[in-house]
């Protein structure tokens, strides 16, 4: 499948793609109104985007100006990003999730002018520090307001602002990509960092236009697609993937109403594709577990004879062996178990697209039995961001696939992934000195992740470069692949091992609290909280178990040892998680160094 229209720049692409769909009748996007599922036209959109574009020029944003943009998931999103792209601007983009003070660094080191926020919340958090960010001259609020500090700016005005502006410059957003290069940036995104201060990746058209070229030539998307959007915008992977590439082949988009409703919006919206992080999955395979465990013994063995009779199917199918058994029973644990499966999702659900993080090969291979595929990809920010992927009729689990088209990969001599292309950032902003570190002088990227390639060409992700344990013994030991593994469990929602320089290897546990409180509720196990639930002793038992049946075919020196269980989970808030929602190991071993070193006692 290939992209809908050509083009060499972003605004490009959304001029384009509008006059092709301009009186079609399918939405562009999709958001709830009122607990209602309600569509925005392409012309509507595109009013709207030419409209605001106006305003932030009578606000006196200009070519090369930074604008900070900290929202969820919304069309007013999207409208923002193409108003300032059309100036020649470029956005910075922030989570919601982000502290005062964490915005507070991005503001002042990007030198951001205008600041648009989507709710008071998020006002809130930037009013906080507004006085000690001195480039700032404009905020401006999405979401309508009756009583908001004189010096904010409702989003509804600076739409009606540009509105009289736009009726007498039709053409205004066409002349604008004269004014716009390929090479111009487009945009600085802040990496959260598991360590350090933040850096800011400086994104070209060309970066993003380059892999959304690459991607659409392996993924299959088209204008029958619908797309439901739930990852963060402000992340490249869900900007690239579910917004950029997504609209670009003519797709729909309809926008979750938060992370915590995606279940309930996938039924709304019947989604052809979902772009993911290996969470959900997990969720979803937890969910179905549970509800498994509780059913009568007869239902528990059609479920599992089902899921047999899926992976069997699949495997001879992908061996040409699929015989006329096969097909019969494969039909029945279809009509049984499998097409009750698929409604959960919306039941037209044609595939999912994985990021972010490993995801497990249990996984992929129980979902892909049900008939649910996961195409697994890799990348990261720097990289616009997609580096390799897995195909529909070529993947393999555990694998994130060959390189995109035009890109390169290679291992370096330390194993280290390093690529090389057109999809490699222009650097870091305002720091040559990281940048000269990451990309060196042949142009090639240096990931930090370690990994490998096997005799077809697939790349293996192992580990982080800087996550490699080191054992007391010298061995040398991969956290991820070990820690994704036991994530998998049904009774494990956060695994974060410990072992480096250690004489072995231990963890911190935060059980699925939901499996737990079913589980002791059902042994009779009392409880007052979560608190007193993980050191009751048939628990940690439970757990106990549960480890030593997950890791019975690692090394002796890959098992863990000791464990401790937590009654409060690793997030954003506690400074444990990233943004991104990737570990922040080195805050979760301050924060516990007692535990650790309690299990490390003889």
């Amino acid at each position: 499948m290939s992209l809908a229209v050509t083009f060499t720049t972003i605004p490009e692409m959304f001029l384009n793609l509008t006059d092709r769909y301009m009186h079609d009748a399918r939405p562009l996007f999709l958001r709830k109104v009122d607990g209602v599922y309600s569509p925005l036209s392409y012309s509507d959109v595109r009013e709207q985007v030419a409209c605001f574009h106006h305003g932030l020029e009578a606000l006196g944003v200009r070519k090369g100006d930074r604008i900070g943009l900290l929202a969820e998931n919304r069309p007013e999103w999207v409208v923002t990003d193409l108003a300032v792209l059309f100036h020649g601007a470029m956005d910075v983009p922030m989570f919601p999730s982000q502290t005062s003070t964490q915005i507070q660094f991005i503001l002042n080191d990007a030198g951001v002018s205008v600041m648009v926020v989507s709710n008071r919340f998020q006002l809130a958090k930037v009013l906080k520090i507004r006085k000690e960010v001195r480039t700032l001259k404009h905020v401006i609020m999405m979401s309508d307001s009756d009583d908001l500090p004189a010096d904010v700016l409702r989003f509804s005005d600076v739409l009606a602002s540009g509105r009289s502006m736009h009726a007498n410059r039709q053409n205004a957003l066409r002349e604008a990509l004269t004014r716009i290069r390929p090479e111009d940036l487009c945009t600085i995104i802040y990496t959260s960092g598991t360590t350090g201060t933040p850096k800011g990746v400086m994104l070209t058209h060309d970066n993003f236009v380059s892999n959304m070229i690459a991607a659409s030539q392996v993924l299959p998307i088209s204008d029958r697609d619908m797309l439901l959007s739930f990852l963060p915008l402000c992340h490249v992977f869900e900007r690239m993937a579910g917004y950029y590439t997504a609209t670009a082949c003519g797709a729909s988009v309809a926008y979750a109403e938060s992370i915590d409703t995606v279940a309930e919006n996938m039924l709304e919206v019947q989604p052809t594709i979902v772009v993911a992080v290996p969470r959900l999955f997990e969720r979803i395979y937890n969910r179905i577990a549970r509800m498994v465990e509780k059913d009568s013994g007869v239902k528990k063995k059609i479920f599992y004879s089902a899921v047999a009779t899926g992976r069997k199917f699949v495997r001879a199918k992908k061996n040409g062996k699929l015989g006329p058994l096969l097909r019969v029973q494969h039909a029945l644990a279809d009509k049984l178990v499998f097409s009750k499966i698929k409604a959960r999702t919306g039941g037209r659900i044609n595939y999912f697209v994985s990021g972010g993080a490993a995801l497990p090969r249990e996984l992929g291979e129980f979902f892909e039995a049900v008939g649910l595929l996961i195409i697994e990809g890799y990348g990261l920010t720097e990289s616009s961001p997609v580096i390799s992927a897995n195909r529909l009729d070529n993947y393999r689990f555990g694998s994130v696939g060959l390189p995109l088209p035009g890109i390169e990969v290679k291992i370096a001599d330390d194993g280290e992934i390093l690529t090389r292309g057109p999809h490699v950032m222009k650097g870091y902003y305002n720091d040559r000195k990281a940048t000269e570190e990451a990309i060196d002088k042949e142009g090639w990227l240096h990931t930090g992740d370690i990994g490998m390639m096997d005799e077809k060409g697939m790349l293996y992700i192992t580990d982080r470069k800087k996550h490699l344990f080191v054992s007391s013994g010298g061995k040398n030991i991969a956290p991820q692949p070990i820690e994704s593994l036991f994530a998998g469990n049904e009774y494990i929602d956060q695994f974060v091992l410990i072992g480096d320089r250690r004489m072995f290897l231990s963890a911190l546990i935060v059980p699925d609290f939901d499996a737990l409180k079913e589980y002791a509720d059902a042994h009779g196990i009392p409880y007052k909280d979560y608190a007193e639930l993980v050191r009751h002793s048939e628990i940690n038992r439970l757990i106990e178990q549960t480890i030593q049946g997950t890791q019975k075919d690692l090394a002796n020196y890959e098992k863990v040892r000791r464990f401790t269980l937590l009654d409060q989970p690793f997030s954003i808030e506690n400074g444990q998680m990233t943004p991104s929602m990737k570990l922040r190991r080195k805050a979760i071993e301050e924060r516990y160094g007692d535990l650790i070193e309690s299990m490390y006692r003889t």
